[in-house]
């Protein structure tokens, strides 16, 4: 798909928030930017925006409260934020309140860039299939009214089976709809921002194997990461994932770690 998107930055740095700018806009992307949180959360009420990027500190009012105001009011909104100090507490609480990734500065062009890119694709992937399903749904109850009148007890129905096994991967007592985004876990709806979906998707498909750190991050995330980097990054969407499915985060029986490989899914 072709670079497209609009794009808001929230940084009060002025030479970062216009290099990140420039990046965005030779990668072809519209790139509106502010100083101000309280600005941005104004732009955001006036104008369409496909993703944010955003500061951790901030004066005045801080990035995770402004992060916790967009989500509430826009939860399908990716953002990332970044910061100069890193710290894993906030990186938690981060993605607990609804970032969809989390960088360290120097941001690297191409690194932004690849990020940004895998982001809007996705996002736009996730809109065409809703369309399609919706359409697919359209059809089908035109189908079943058609059939009725001649054969109206297995065409429909096969032809919904093969629609449901494609959208839904289950494991043991653990089902993602990969439609919705939505996991289900013993009968219970559970919720996960989108990148930590996107990891669940990738133990979920791979288990019972271990999957490495590296592999983990490109394939949720879709670019390539140093095996430091990838750790790190995948410690706290594991984090996020536990918080969700583990009766206790801290003693995991559902998702594994093997130190200094990477992390396995024991659906059960």
């Amino acid at each position: 798909m072709k670079a497209d998107g609009h794009i808001l930055i929230v940084d009060d740095e002025a030479s970062l928030r216009q290099t990140l700018a420039r990046i965005l806009q030779r990668a072809g992307y519209e790139v509106t930017t502010t100083a101000s949180g309280k600005e941005g959360l104004t732009l955001l009420s006036e104008h369409s925006f496909d993703l944010v990027y955003l500061d951790i500190r901030m004066p005045e009012v801080s990035g995770l409260d402004i992060l916790k105001t967009i989500h509430s009011r826009y939860p399908e909104l990716p953002v990332i934020l970044f910061t100069a100090q890193p710290d894993l507490n906030s990186a938690v609480e981060a993605l607990r309140s609804g970032a969809i990734d989390y960088l360290l500065k120097p941001l690297k062009p191409q690194t932004i860039i690849e990020r940004t890119r895998s982001i809007l694709v996705n996002k736009q992937k996730e809109r065409r299939k809703r369309e399609l399903q919706r359409q697919i749904e359209t059809l089908q109850t035109e189908l079943n009214s058609l059939e009725k009148e001649d054969m109206p007890q297995t065409s429909p129905a096969l032809q919904l089976a093969a629609v449901s096994d494609d959208r839904f991967l289950r494991r043991g007592m653990l089902t993602l709809d990969t439609l919705t985004r939505r996991v289900t876990m013993n009968d219970r709806v559970v919720n996960l921002p989108p990148t930590s979906f996107d990891y669940l998707l990738v133990l979920a498909r791979h288990t019972p194997n271990v999957v490495d750190y590296q592999t983990l991050v490109s394939e949720a995330q879709g670019y390539e990461t140093d095996p430091h980097e990838a750790q790190e990054l995948t410690k706290w969407h594991i984090h996020h994932i536990r918080q969700v499915l583990e009766p206790d985060a801290r003693n995991p029986i559902y998702v594994i770690n093997v130190r200094g490989m990477g992390y396995r899914l024991v659906a059960g």
